[in-house]
Protein backbone atom coordinates (compact mmCIF):
# COMPACT_ATOMS: atom_id res chain seq x y z
CA UNK A 1 0.00 0.00 0.00
CA UNK A 2 1.39 3.34 -0.56
CA UNK A 3 2.06 5.82 1.72
CA UNK A 4 -1.01 7.10 3.17
CA UNK A 5 0.52 10.56 3.64
CA UNK A 6 0.22 11.02 0.36
CA UNK A 7 -3.45 10.21 -0.47
CA UNK A 8 -4.60 12.59 2.45
CA UNK A 9 -6.62 16.00 1.83
CA UNK A 10 -8.26 18.84 3.66
CA UNK A 11 -11.45 18.18 1.58
CA UNK A 12 -13.56 15.81 2.33
CA UNK A 13 -13.65 12.91 0.01
CA UNK A 14 -17.06 12.37 -0.23
CA UNK A 15 -19.30 14.94 -1.87
CA UNK A 16 -21.54 17.05 0.40
CA UNK A 17 -24.06 16.90 -2.69
CA UNK A 18 -24.36 13.14 -1.81
CA UNK A 19 -24.57 12.29 1.58
CA UNK A 20 -23.68 15.45 3.76
CA UNK A 21 -24.90 13.45 7.36
CA UNK A 22 -24.58 10.41 8.74
CA UNK A 23 -27.84 8.62 8.25
CA UNK A 24 -28.58 4.75 9.47
CA UNK A 25 -27.47 3.44 6.36
CA UNK A 26 -24.41 4.00 7.10
CA UNK A 27 -24.53 1.82 9.44
CA UNK A 28 -26.13 -1.10 8.16
CA UNK A 29 -23.11 -2.69 6.58
CA UNK A 30 -24.41 -2.38 3.13
CA UNK A 31 -23.10 -0.18 0.37
CA UNK A 32 -23.12 3.39 2.27
CA UNK A 33 -21.26 1.35 4.97
CA UNK A 34 -18.57 0.57 2.46
CA UNK A 35 -18.35 3.90 1.07
CA UNK A 36 -18.09 5.56 4.42
CA UNK A 37 -15.24 3.39 5.01
CA UNK A 38 -13.43 3.20 1.42
CA UNK A 39 -13.64 7.07 1.27
CA UNK A 40 -12.97 8.05 5.26
CA UNK A 41 -11.16 5.66 6.86
CA UNK A 42 -9.07 3.68 4.70
CA UNK A 43 -7.57 7.57 3.29
CA UNK A 44 -7.21 9.20 6.48
CA UNK A 45 -5.53 5.37 8.38
CA UNK A 46 -4.30 3.34 5.65
CA UNK A 47 -0.89 1.75 5.85
CA UNK A 48 1.26 -1.40 5.32
CA UNK A 49 -0.13 -2.97 8.43
CA UNK A 50 -4.30 -1.95 8.52
CA UNK A 51 -6.42 -4.22 7.09
CA UNK A 52 -10.02 -2.15 6.73
CA UNK A 53 -11.25 -5.08 4.49
CA UNK A 54 -10.71 -7.89 7.22
CA UNK A 55 -11.70 -8.47 10.62
CA UNK A 56 -8.71 -8.14 12.13
CA UNK A 57 -5.20 -7.13 11.43
CA UNK A 58 -2.35 -9.33 11.52
CA UNK A 59 0.41 -7.48 13.39
CA UNK A 60 4.62 -7.96 13.97
CA UNK A 61 5.37 -8.30 17.38
CA UNK A 62 8.98 -6.63 17.79
CA UNK A 63 9.87 -7.59 21.65
CA UNK A 64 9.01 -10.41 24.02
CA UNK A 65 6.81 -7.67 26.15
CA UNK A 66 3.73 -5.78 24.94
CA UNK A 67 1.32 -3.60 26.72
CA UNK A 68 -2.43 -3.43 25.83
CA UNK A 69 -5.08 -1.08 27.21
CA UNK A 70 -8.15 0.55 25.82
CA UNK A 71 -10.05 3.39 26.24
CA UNK A 72 -13.58 5.50 25.16
CA UNK A 73 -13.77 8.70 24.13
CA UNK A 74 -17.29 11.07 24.74
CA UNK A 75 -16.36 14.56 24.89
CA UNK A 76 -18.89 16.68 24.77
CA UNK A 77 -18.14 19.56 22.53
CA UNK A 78 -16.56 17.44 19.96
CA UNK A 79 -14.38 20.27 19.30
CA UNK A 80 -12.87 22.65 21.98
CA UNK A 81 -9.79 25.16 22.31
CA UNK A 82 -6.26 23.31 21.62
CA UNK A 83 -8.02 19.68 20.27
CA UNK A 84 -11.54 17.86 19.63
CA UNK A 85 -12.28 14.24 20.33
CA UNK A 86 -9.72 12.56 17.52
CA UNK A 87 -7.04 14.26 18.79
CA UNK A 88 -7.47 12.99 22.75
CA UNK A 89 -8.45 9.37 21.59
CA UNK A 90 -5.29 9.14 20.13
CA UNK A 91 -3.01 10.82 22.90
CA UNK A 92 -5.13 9.38 25.68
CA UNK A 93 -4.87 5.88 24.47
CA UNK A 94 -0.69 6.85 23.80
CA UNK A 95 -0.16 8.42 27.12
CA UNK A 96 -1.74 5.33 28.70
CA UNK A 97 1.14 3.17 26.73
CA UNK A 98 3.95 5.61 27.84
CA UNK A 99 2.75 5.02 31.36
CA UNK A 100 3.78 1.61 31.13
CA UNK A 101 7.20 2.16 29.88
CA UNK A 102 5.85 1.13 26.22
CA UNK A 103 6.79 2.41 22.92
CA UNK A 104 3.28 2.92 20.90
CA UNK A 105 2.75 0.53 18.27
CA UNK A 106 -0.62 -0.21 17.44
CA UNK A 107 -3.77 1.55 17.64
CA UNK A 108 -7.62 -0.05 16.74
CA UNK A 109 -10.07 3.05 16.24
CA UNK A 110 -13.79 1.79 16.72
CA UNK A 111 -16.57 4.92 15.81
CA UNK A 112 -20.68 4.92 17.36
CA UNK A 113 -21.63 7.27 15.17
CA UNK A 114 -24.79 9.34 15.55
CA UNK A 115 -27.46 9.94 12.53
CA UNK A 116 -27.42 13.17 11.44
CA UNK A 117 -23.68 14.01 12.26
CA UNK A 118 -22.32 15.85 9.19
CA UNK A 119 -19.49 14.01 7.17
CA UNK A 120 -17.50 17.08 6.71
CA UNK A 121 -17.19 16.76 11.01
CA UNK A 122 -16.47 13.43 10.93
CA UNK A 123 -14.11 13.78 8.42
CA UNK A 124 -11.86 16.66 10.10
CA UNK A 125 -11.70 14.54 13.24
CA UNK A 126 -10.47 11.77 11.25
CA UNK A 127 -7.86 13.89 10.22
CA UNK A 128 -7.17 15.01 13.32
CA UNK A 129 -6.70 11.26 14.70
CA UNK A 130 -4.60 10.82 11.50
CA UNK A 131 -2.34 14.18 12.31
CA UNK A 132 -2.02 12.51 16.11
CA UNK A 133 -0.83 9.25 14.62
CA UNK A 134 1.70 10.23 12.94
CA UNK A 135 2.82 12.98 15.70
CA UNK A 136 3.16 10.06 18.40
CA UNK A 137 4.30 7.48 16.11
CA UNK A 138 1.37 4.77 16.14
CA UNK A 139 -0.25 3.13 13.15
CA UNK A 140 -4.14 2.82 13.21
CA UNK A 141 -4.60 -1.00 11.65
CA UNK A 142 -8.13 -1.84 12.01
CA UNK A 143 -11.64 -0.69 13.50
CA UNK A 144 -14.99 -0.76 13.54
CA UNK A 145 -17.70 1.50 12.68
CA UNK A 146 -21.74 1.52 14.11
CA UNK A 147 -24.44 4.38 13.74
CA UNK A 148 -27.11 4.65 16.25
CA UNK A 149 -31.00 6.96 16.40
CA UNK A 150 -30.66 10.50 16.37
CA UNK A 151 -30.37 11.58 19.53
CA UNK A 152 -28.61 8.75 20.89
CA UNK A 153 -25.20 9.19 20.37
CA UNK A 154 -23.99 13.22 20.97
CA UNK A 155 -22.22 13.28 17.59
CA UNK A 156 -19.40 10.40 17.68
CA UNK A 157 -18.04 8.17 20.45
CA UNK A 158 -14.37 6.68 19.86
CA UNK A 159 -13.36 3.41 21.25
CA UNK A 160 -9.67 2.68 20.68
CA UNK A 161 -7.27 -0.10 21.70
CA UNK A 162 -3.25 0.52 21.80
CA UNK A 163 -0.04 -1.85 21.54
CA UNK A 164 2.84 -0.81 22.67
CA UNK A 165 6.56 -2.80 22.98
CA UNK A 166 7.56 -2.20 26.77
CA UNK A 167 11.14 -1.22 26.49
CA UNK A 168 13.98 -2.78 28.02
CA UNK A 169 13.29 -5.16 31.39
CA UNK A 170 11.58 -2.56 32.88
CA UNK A 171 8.88 -2.31 36.23
CA UNK A 172 7.62 1.07 35.88
CA UNK A 173 4.35 0.08 38.31
CA UNK A 174 2.87 1.65 41.47
CA UNK A 175 4.29 -1.44 43.31
CA UNK A 176 7.57 -0.34 42.60
CA UNK A 177 7.10 3.40 44.29
CA UNK A 178 9.35 3.78 47.44
CA UNK A 179 10.16 5.75 50.69
CA UNK A 180 12.32 8.25 49.64
CA UNK A 181 11.46 9.06 45.90
CA UNK A 182 10.70 12.44 43.98
CA UNK A 183 7.70 13.19 42.80
CA UNK A 184 7.95 15.10 39.74
CA UNK A 185 5.40 16.77 37.30
CA UNK A 186 6.05 17.95 33.60
CA UNK A 187 3.92 20.80 33.37
CA UNK A 188 1.10 23.45 34.65
CA UNK A 189 -2.48 21.38 35.46
CA UNK A 190 -5.71 22.27 34.61
CA UNK A 191 -6.22 23.87 31.49
CA UNK A 192 -8.04 20.55 29.69
CA UNK A 193 -10.78 20.68 32.03
CA UNK A 194 -11.12 24.57 31.90
CA UNK A 195 -10.92 24.01 28.02
CA UNK A 196 -13.45 21.54 27.43
CA UNK A 197 -15.81 23.86 30.09
CA UNK A 198 -15.17 26.98 28.85
CA UNK A 199 -16.82 25.77 25.11
CA UNK A 200 -19.53 23.70 26.54
CA UNK A 201 -21.12 26.49 28.93
CA UNK A 202 -19.93 29.23 26.48
CA UNK A 203 -17.95 31.07 28.52
CA UNK A 204 -15.24 33.74 28.20
CA UNK A 205 -11.76 34.40 29.82
CA UNK A 206 -9.77 37.25 29.06
CA UNK A 207 -7.07 34.49 27.29
CA UNK A 208 -8.52 31.68 25.78
CA UNK A 209 -7.94 28.98 27.71
CA UNK A 210 -6.43 25.80 25.60
CA UNK A 211 -6.30 22.08 26.66
CA UNK A 212 -2.60 20.64 27.20
CA UNK A 213 -3.54 17.27 25.28
CA UNK A 214 -0.67 15.80 23.60
CA UNK A 215 1.50 12.78 23.33
CA UNK A 216 3.60 11.66 26.05
CA UNK A 217 5.50 8.72 24.47
CA UNK A 218 8.54 10.67 23.51
CA UNK A 219 8.81 12.17 26.66
CA UNK A 220 8.56 9.12 28.31
CA UNK A 221 11.03 7.40 26.18
CA UNK A 222 13.61 10.13 26.30
CA UNK A 223 13.56 9.65 30.17
CA UNK A 224 13.87 6.06 29.70
CA UNK A 225 16.53 6.31 27.10
CA UNK A 226 18.47 8.52 29.56
CA UNK A 227 19.48 5.47 31.65
CA UNK A 228 17.95 6.74 34.29
CA UNK A 229 15.37 4.85 37.32
CA UNK A 230 12.01 5.62 36.97
CA UNK A 231 9.94 3.80 40.10
CA UNK A 232 6.18 4.89 38.47
CA UNK A 233 4.55 6.81 35.84
CA UNK A 234 0.93 8.42 35.81
CA UNK A 235 -1.14 10.37 33.37
CA UNK A 236 -3.66 12.74 35.54
CA UNK A 237 -6.70 12.73 33.72
CA UNK A 238 -10.28 12.34 35.18
CA UNK A 239 -9.92 13.42 38.82
CA UNK A 240 -7.11 15.65 38.44
CA UNK A 241 -3.51 15.58 40.27
CA UNK A 242 -4.84 14.67 43.55
CA UNK A 243 -6.81 12.00 42.25
CA UNK A 244 -4.16 10.49 40.81
CA UNK A 245 -1.86 10.47 44.21
CA UNK A 246 -4.51 9.30 46.04
CA UNK A 247 -5.00 6.29 44.28
CA UNK A 248 -0.86 5.75 43.72
CA UNK A 249 -0.54 6.25 47.29
CA UNK A 250 -3.30 3.68 48.32
CA UNK A 251 -2.35 1.37 45.85
CA UNK A 252 1.31 1.41 47.09
CA UNK A 253 0.22 1.93 50.82
CA UNK A 254 2.62 4.99 51.12
CA UNK A 255 2.52 8.61 52.38
CA UNK A 256 3.06 11.25 49.71
CA UNK A 257 3.88 15.13 50.79
CA UNK A 258 3.27 17.41 47.94
CA UNK A 259 3.99 21.23 48.62
CA UNK A 260 1.38 22.94 47.16
CA UNK A 261 2.85 26.11 45.95
CA UNK A 262 5.29 24.09 43.87
CA UNK A 263 2.19 22.81 41.53
CA UNK A 264 2.29 24.63 38.12
CA UNK A 265 -0.70 26.32 37.69
CA UNK A 266 -1.20 29.39 34.75
CA UNK A 267 -2.67 32.50 35.83
CA UNK A 268 -5.66 31.95 33.62
CA UNK A 269 -6.41 28.49 34.78
CA UNK A 270 -6.25 29.53 38.36
CA UNK A 271 -8.00 32.74 37.64
CA UNK A 272 -10.56 30.39 36.36
CA UNK A 273 -11.15 28.43 38.83
CA UNK A 274 -11.76 30.64 41.45
CA UNK A 275 -14.38 32.73 39.91
CA UNK A 276 -15.73 29.14 39.25
CA UNK A 277 -15.27 27.63 42.24
CA UNK A 278 -12.75 24.67 41.08
CA UNK A 279 -9.45 23.31 42.84
CA UNK A 280 -7.23 23.24 40.02
CA UNK A 281 -5.65 19.74 41.54
CA UNK A 282 -9.03 17.78 41.18
CA UNK A 283 -9.75 19.31 37.24
CA UNK A 284 -8.56 16.63 34.42
CA UNK A 285 -5.33 17.20 32.27
CA UNK A 286 -4.71 15.21 28.73
CA UNK A 287 -1.05 16.33 28.96
CA UNK A 288 0.47 16.21 32.12
CA UNK A 289 1.85 13.32 34.07
CA UNK A 290 3.67 12.33 37.33
CA UNK A 291 7.35 10.40 37.95
CA UNK A 292 8.65 8.56 41.08
CA UNK A 293 11.79 8.75 40.56
CA UNK A 294 14.79 8.37 43.15
CA UNK A 295 16.21 11.36 44.84
CA UNK A 296 19.55 10.45 42.40
CA UNK A 297 17.83 10.96 39.36
CA UNK A 298 15.74 14.42 39.68
CA UNK A 299 18.45 16.50 38.42
CA UNK A 300 18.57 14.12 34.89
CA UNK A 301 14.44 14.37 34.93
CA UNK A 302 14.05 17.67 35.42
CA UNK A 303 16.87 18.16 32.65
CA UNK A 304 15.32 15.79 29.79
CA UNK A 305 11.98 17.25 30.34
CA UNK A 306 12.74 20.63 30.15
CA UNK A 307 14.09 19.63 26.78
CA UNK A 308 11.18 18.89 25.56
CA UNK A 309 9.66 22.48 24.87
CA UNK A 310 7.63 25.45 26.24
CA UNK A 311 4.48 22.67 26.93
CA UNK A 312 7.05 21.09 29.78
CA UNK A 313 7.70 23.46 32.51
CA UNK A 314 8.36 20.31 35.29
CA UNK A 315 9.15 21.04 38.78
CA UNK A 316 9.66 18.93 41.86
CA UNK A 317 6.24 18.72 43.55
CA UNK A 318 6.73 16.25 46.67
CA UNK A 319 8.19 13.20 48.37
CA UNK A 320 7.17 9.94 48.78
CA UNK A 321 7.82 10.31 53.04
CA UNK A 322 6.67 6.90 54.59
CA UNK A 323 4.88 3.29 54.54
CA UNK A 324 2.48 1.64 55.25
CA UNK A 325 0.15 4.72 54.85
CA UNK A 326 -1.78 5.13 51.84
CA UNK A 327 -2.55 8.96 52.11
CA UNK A 328 -1.42 11.91 50.01
CA UNK A 329 -1.75 15.48 51.93
CA UNK A 330 -1.17 18.56 50.32
CA UNK A 331 1.39 21.11 52.70
CA UNK A 332 0.89 24.76 51.75
CA UNK A 333 3.61 27.28 52.71
CA UNK A 334 2.79 28.48 56.12
CA UNK A 335 3.00 24.55 57.22
CA UNK A 336 -0.49 23.51 57.31
CA UNK A 337 -1.08 20.13 56.00
CA UNK A 338 -4.61 18.96 54.73
CA UNK A 339 -5.03 15.30 53.74
CA UNK A 340 -6.67 14.61 50.28
CA UNK A 341 -9.34 12.20 48.96
CA UNK A 342 -10.29 11.54 45.61
CA UNK A 343 -12.79 13.61 43.67
CA UNK A 344 -16.26 12.86 44.86
CA UNK A 345 -18.99 13.62 42.60
CA UNK A 346 -18.42 14.47 39.03
CA UNK A 347 -16.68 17.74 38.65
CA UNK A 348 -16.78 18.20 35.26
CA UNK A 349 -19.17 15.70 32.94
CA UNK A 350 -17.87 14.35 29.42
CA UNK A 351 -14.13 15.93 29.40
CA UNK A 352 -12.55 13.22 27.54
Amino acid sequence: MKNPKKRIIQKCPIPKSEHPYITMAHGSGGRMTHELIDKIFIPAFGNAESQFDHDGAVLKSPGDKLVVTTDSFVVNPLFFPGGDIGVLAVNGTVNDLAMCGARPLYLSASFIIEEGLAIETLWQIVLSMRSAADIAGIKIVTGDTKVVDRGKGDGVFINTTGIGEVMRDLRINPFNIKTGDFIIINGDIGRHGIAVLSQREGLSFDTVIKSDCAPLSDAVMRLIESGMEIHCLRDLTRGGLATALVELADTANVKVEIQEDLIPVLSDVNAACEILGFDPAYIANEGRFVAFVPERFVDKALAVMSSMGNEFLPAVIGKVIDTDAGLVTFKNSYGAELIIDMLTGDQFPRIC
